[in-house]
């Protein structure tokens, strides 16, 4: 049995990550300091494969410890998002940048390591080209340029994997309503209402369920993507602002939203982005955006508030 370490293994990708790493026979340790007091993680005390260590990511002996006799290693714990990372710039550089350059120091060769970044290194884009793994690397904001540090960091490194995540949207036990989809629906279903500011800028998304199936793809392949970064993202889901608030609008007539005449959102990212890399090697995004809305609709029948985001 293939022992993993899942740093961070309590967040959002995390909650729906380590069930799925169990169900299908691996040995799980989570490190996690429960910055959120979630409870995601309750079902998976049932089995005797899954272990917790509470504690901080940036803790040398604790990390030493945690990552004993481990196979493959998922950091995942990070400051994630623009906002998050503006509010607190010094925990952006030491999560999610000088932990992963500790684990670097304190792993063994032979531990793989798959790490999650995100496009939206990407910045401002190429205008109507699509960005691939070898386009330029732009960030416009401290989350982007942390990761990306990281990502070349773990790669440099050897035996490693990287993923350049799209917009996560959808459920997790450890709810994020802060992520553009996740918000756009949550005003939908409570407010009816909705101000788009640069609503023609374009972005992709992804389930998170399926963020957490392409860490599985990339266990059972990690020969043939060893040393390389792919994209993830839903192929047909490159879309702007407006197009999105159309698609949520199919599912909630009531739903009205204009495009503000100024004003810029602080978080410009603007970019098409190719995940044919990914999916020449066989893994595709299975969950619609229209799957996600009706999913999310569910949700913010449960949910009722928005202290479930990152800031």
């Amino acid at each position: 049995m293939e022992k993993i370490l899942v740093t961070g293994g309590a967040g959002y990708i995390g909650s729906v990550l380590v069930p799925l790493l169990l169900e299908n026979g691996f040995d799980v340790t989570v490190l996690d300091n429960f910055l959120y007091r979630q409870t995601s993680l309750l079902d998976c005390c049932r089995y005797a494969s899954f272990h917790v260590l509470r504690g901080d990511c940036r803790n040398e002996a604790l990390l030493r410890r945690a990552l004993e006799g481990k196979d493959i290693l998922l950091p995942l714990a990070a400051i994630v998002g623009f906002p998050a990372c503006e509010q607190d710039k010094t925990a952006a550089q030491t999560v999610n940048y000088d932990a992963i350059r500790l684990l670097l120091q304190l792993r063994k060769p032979q531990q793989k390591i798959i790490f999650p970044c995100t496009n939206s290194g990407y910045g401002l884009g190429q205008g109507e080209e699509y960005c691939t793994e070898t386009s330029p690397i732009t960030p416009i904001t401290l989350y982007g340029r942390t990761k990306m540090a990281a990502e070349k960091a773990v790669l440099d490194a050897g035996n490693s994997v990287a993923f350049r995540f799209a917009t996560l949207f959808g459920a997790s036990g450890r709810m994020r309503t802060d992520l553009m989809v996740n918000d756009f629906v949550y005003r939908a279903v409570y407010d009816r209402t909705l101000v788009v500011f640069e609503g023609n800028f374009l972005r992709n998304y992804l389930h998170v369920r399926d963020a957490a199936e392409a860490f599985l793809f990339a266990i059972r392949h990690f020969d043939q993507m060893n040393g390389q970064t792919h994209n993830c993202g839903l192929s047909d889901a490159n879309l702007s602002k407006l197009e999105l608030c159309r698609k949520i609008q199919e599912h909630i007539p009531s739903f009205v939203f204009l495009q503000a005449p100024v004003g810029k959102d602080p978080d410009r990212r603007n970019y098409l982005v190719s995940n044919e890399k990914l999916e020449r090697l066989g893994f595709r995004a299975a969950r619609s955006l229209d799957f996600g809305i009706e999913e999310l609709i569910k949700v913010y029948s449960i949910l009722k508030n928005h202290s479930y985001g990152n800031v």
